[in-house]
């Protein structure tokens, strides 16, 4: 058996002298039009750039993070508490002696309801159905849009709950409101880190940006 090595490229890299084209068919860099490897060089240190700054954003969300839960631990021992488990996790505003800073952490949670929301839907269509001679057509308005869909077929969470604020005196209403907050589960939550400044005018803070679109 020979045991040389083979000289051709691995099936993985791209040969000195050559491009891989969308296909991932091997071009030979002296054909290719030289305003095509300017678009390719401009792309790739931009795409360079951006991986670079993602690391640097990326790092600086973990320092946010710890630095802010350090303090608040901190402050806590101020009191002999100890923070334990998810306490102190939650949203915190955090502002420099002069209130020209602030820094905000904010926990945003994914809810979804189960099945009992069939139920208060249910409830809640009955309530409609005789209410229809005196109930404000706002209100009406108001309620049967909660349960409505969009295109993917999710139901708009906000909508649902902000049912809950109504005070109807009904007693389907009350468990029809009863029954939307026993479905209500939360799937996940994402915390963010937000940071601010006084704006000059003295009209409130203004955010500084970290979003690329908007910076």
């Amino acid at each position: 058996m020979n045991s040389q090595k083979s000289n051709l490229p691995s099936p993985m890299t791209t040969p000195d002298g050559y491009m891989k084209d969308p296909q991932g068919r091997l071009v030979p860099i002296d054909t290719i039009k030289p305003v095509d490897l300017k678009r390719d060089a401009v792309v790739r240190q931009i795409i360079d750039d951006a991986r670079k700054l993602n690391a640097e954003i990326a790092a600086f969300r973990k320092r946010a993070f710890e630095a802010v839960e350090e303090f608040i631990a901190e402050s806590a021992r101020e009191y002999k508490v100890k923070m334990r488990g998810a306490e102190g996790k939650g949203n915190v505003s955090l502002a420099t002696f002069d209130g020209q800073y602030k820094v905000q952490r904010a926990v945003s949670e994914s809810i979804s309801f189960d099945e009992r929301l069939h139920a208060a839907k249910e409830l809640v269509h009955q309530c409609i159905n005789d209410w229809s001679d005196g109930a404000r057509p706002e209100v009406q308005a108001l309620i049967t849009g909660a349960f409505e869909v969009d295109k993917a077929g999710n139901i708009n969470t906000g909508r649902v709950l902000s049912l809950r604020k109504l005070d109807i005196d009904d007693k389907r209403w009350k468990r029809a409101m009863e029954a939307i907050s026993d479905s209500v589960t939360v799937t996940g939550s994402k915390a963010y880190i937000r940071v601010y400044e006084r704006d000059g005018e003295g009209n409130g803070y203004k955010p500084i940006s970290l979003d690329v679109a908007s910076a």
